[in-house]
């Protein structure tokens, strides 16, 4: 057999069917990685800085040398877990995988050389890890088919987006790839969020799969950051001038909504949200929310904050360019997901 080596694309399309094995040391993978890629270092954080080290200060030789002495020790144990790894695929067929490290170089090519002569077939990433992130942030320089379902703090619009998914629309989740709701309570509940490499991968990913379908994609008209993520500034102008379909919910609906969705939480946390909006919401009703909630007065603390994050959409949503043309209003007497899924779905096949 032999090694060879795939681009970008090719090696996304077969990693559909076989595994990538990221090769690189445990932290760099941690940072980010290619989603889906299996941890598979050839060194350890500290064995790379002792190869690296001997690389710079001495010679490539001696660099060699050392990670020859690390790699010779693993060599059974890397061949068992890529075994382990494949156990699931035809045994008629050579065992597949794919492998990149940092730029395609050593590292890649030594546990290829290894699998490729234990009986494995094996694909190289051109370039490596580094093409891939070229290949990412391409993806947010692309013309796409975005229309932005907005809609005032409490609309339930993540919830809308999921329903609209259901019906076999083309959706890109943003706050769930960020692991974020957006607000300064949206981190309350939810997983560590992502670095931002690593979600700038997510989110190309989703748009590679679900813009070569040709279709219209959904997705929420946020704001740019997203705890501590941002959604790329290219990818993020060229939403500002999508079509937004915006659902017009009223005030009680929306408030009686958040109360139920946030009124649970953590109240220290929820006073700390509070807190990092001071400067924004004014002394007076900063002070005025966080003694309702003190009080356990949930619905009267969010009614103050309902208010500041409307005004705070609503000069957002002005800001967008050619709005009296690209803006499409769903007046909505609830929240509904299944029945405003419909009239979303309507209101677009009758423009």
């Amino acid at each position: 057999m032999a090694v060879n080596s795939l681009s970008v694309e090719d090696f996304i399309f077969q990693s559909a069917y076989f595994p990538i094995l990221d090769v690189r040391s445990p932290g760099e993978y941690n940072h980010a990685h290619i989603p889906g890629a299996v941890l598979f270092p050839l060194f350890s954080d500290e064995e790379r800085a002792i190869v690296g080290t001997t690389y710079k200060q001495q010679n490539r030789e001696d660099a060699i040398k050392i990670g020859l002495d690390i790699f010779g020790p693993k060599m059974r144990k890397m061949v068992e877990q890529a075994e382990m790894i494949c156990n699931n695929q035809s045994e008629s067929l050579p065992k597949t995988i794919l492998i990149h490290c940092w730029r395609g170089g050593m590292r890649s090519g030594g546990v290829a050389w290894l699998l490729d002569l234990y009986g494995f077939r094996v694909y190289i990433l051109k370039d490596g890890y580094k093409a891939y992130r070229n290949w990412v942030l391409d993806h947010f320089t692309r013309i796409y088919s975005f229309k932005i379902l907005g809609g005032n703090t409490g609309s339930g619009k993540t919830y809308l987006l999921h329903e609209l998914e259901k019906k076999g629309e083309l959706v890109i989740d943003l706050e769930g790839l960020a692991n974020h709701k957006g607000s300064a309570f949206g981190n309350i509940g939810m997983p560590d969020q992502p670095t931002q490499e690593m979600f700038e991968n997510l989110l190309a990913m989703d748009l590679f799969q679900k813009g070569a379908q040709s279709k219209d994609i959904w997705i929420e008209d946020e704001s740019q950051r997203l705890g501590h993520v941002n959604v790329p500034v290219q990818l993020w102008k060229f939403m500002a001038i999508c079509p937004v379909y915006f659902l017009e919910i009223p005030f009680e609906k929306r408030l009686n909504f958040i109360v139920e969705e946030y009124g649970k939480l953590d109240k220290e946390r929820l006073v700390n949200g509070v807190i990092r909006i001071k400067k924004r919401l004014g002394g007076l009703e900063t002070k005025n929310a966080i003694n309702y909630l003190i009080e356990d007065n949930i619905k009267e603390s969010f009614r103050i904050l309902l208010k500041y994050y409307d005004k705070s959409y609503t000069k957002s949503l002005h800001k967008k360019e050619n709005l009296q043309t690209m803006l499409h209003i769903i007046s909505c007497k609830e929240i509904n997901q299944l029945q405003n899924a419909m009239s979303v779905i309507k209101l677009v096949s009758d423009i």
